[in-house]
């Protein structure tokens, strides 16, 4: 067979395949928090004090969002956030250098991405409520802020507030 039959061949063969079905998460419901998406330093809200970098991607066909948390100092951590197309409620688990994991949920609010679970507990043993709020800035960075809650949501403090800036070449 000569090299133009065969690709003649190969070009009807790909003719009759089935035409590829659509992406599954291409729907916009999935692109609610593609705004977390990149390549970042990470810094303390407010400061030149970078604390981190870290890896936002999307994986498993756009289907979820994995995050590769990479600390200057200490261990790192990932997460993997989806969208359950049933309730339409997010989902993160977060598996840090420690033993265990936290599942966070929530969703889109006003434009921001608000997730919330239960981290550690407080000195009194209490279950310790973890609200991230993930806000997209017109300068291209992403603030991470959280709050913590030892009674059950009632009242709110500021945990962290971290500020994802675009990596620089």
């Amino acid at each position: 067979m000569t090299l133009f039959a065969a690709l003649i061949q190969e070009v009807q063969a790909e003719q009759s395949l089935p035409p590829p079905t659509p992406d599954p998460c291409a729907a916009q419901q999935y692109s609610a928090f593609d705004f977390w998406v990149g390549e970042w330093e990470v810094f303390r809200t407010g400061t030149e004090t970078q604390v981190a970098t870290s890896r936002i991607e999307k994986v498993s066909n756009g289907c979820a969002i994995r995050e590769t948390w990479m600390p200057l100092r200490g261990s790192g951590g990932a997460s993997l956030t989806t969208l359950d197309p049933q309730t339409g409620t997010w989902h993160q688990l977060w598996v840090g250098a420690q033993p265990g994991r936290v599942f966070f949920e929530g969703g889109p609010v006003a434009g921001a991405m608000v997730l919330t679970g239960y981290w550690g507990r407080t000195p009194e043993g209490e279950p310790n409520l973890v609200r991230m709020t993930y806000t997209a800035a017109d300068d291209g960075s992403v603030r991470q802020h959280g709050q913590a809650s030892a009674d059950h949501g009632m009242t709110w403090s500021d945990s962290f507030d971290l500020t994802y800036r675009p990596k620089s070449g």
